[in-house]
């Protein structure tokens, strides 16, 4: 009787860590669910929007500009944001605020990405904390879940004038 049980809790253990670990890898490696927060990415993803963040993009160095991602927050490593990337490595972006008279220009550095909000006016992003390192990106959302009224990829940038190419 006493060997039964134990048998039994053992398997149930052993099950719980093998189903845990395939479980781990999933959202480790291939993705996830994710509700987002706030109102900086709007009005691509609004308050409370469900998207499904893949990251295999990531491991392969594959995020391009445009891509909408969830990063760890360089200011609350608690945390993860949710920006769009403007510029990868190397790339020229614009520094300043759209409603400065005078524009400011930076490069974007080796192993880093420029990360801004669709809003730009409510988006605390780049602009406020500088390129934040491509280690630092989770995932990229690649589609849109919830409300089922906006099921589907996702649009394209309503900033795309901020993209710069030179």
């Amino acid at each position: 009787m006493l060997r039964d049980v134990l048998g039994k809790t053992f398997r149930f253990l052993g099950y719980t860590v093998q189903y845990g670990c395939i479980a781990h890898c999933a959202f480790e490696y291939l993705g996830g669910i994710v509700v987002c927060s706030g109102p900086s990415m709007e009005p691509t993803i609004q308050n409370s929007d469900v998207v499904f963040s893949e990251n295999l993009s990531r491991h392969f160095y594959c995020i391009r500009k445009g891509d909408i991602v969830i990063v760890k927050s360089p200011n609350d490593p608690k945390s993860n944001i949710c920006k769009r990337v403007i510029g990868l490595e190397g790339d020229k972006v614009c520094t300043s605020n759209p409603s400065d008279f005078l524009k400011s220009h930076s490069y974007v550095p080796k192993g880093h990405v420029w990360l801004e909000g669709d809003n730009l006016r409510n988006s605390t992003d780049s602009r406020c904390y500088g390129p934040v390192p491509y280690g630092l990106i989770r995932g990229r959302i690649c589609l849109k879940l919830w409300p089922l009224s906006d099921f589907g990829f996702l649009r394209a940038s309503p900033n795309g004038h901020r993209f710069l190419d030179d």
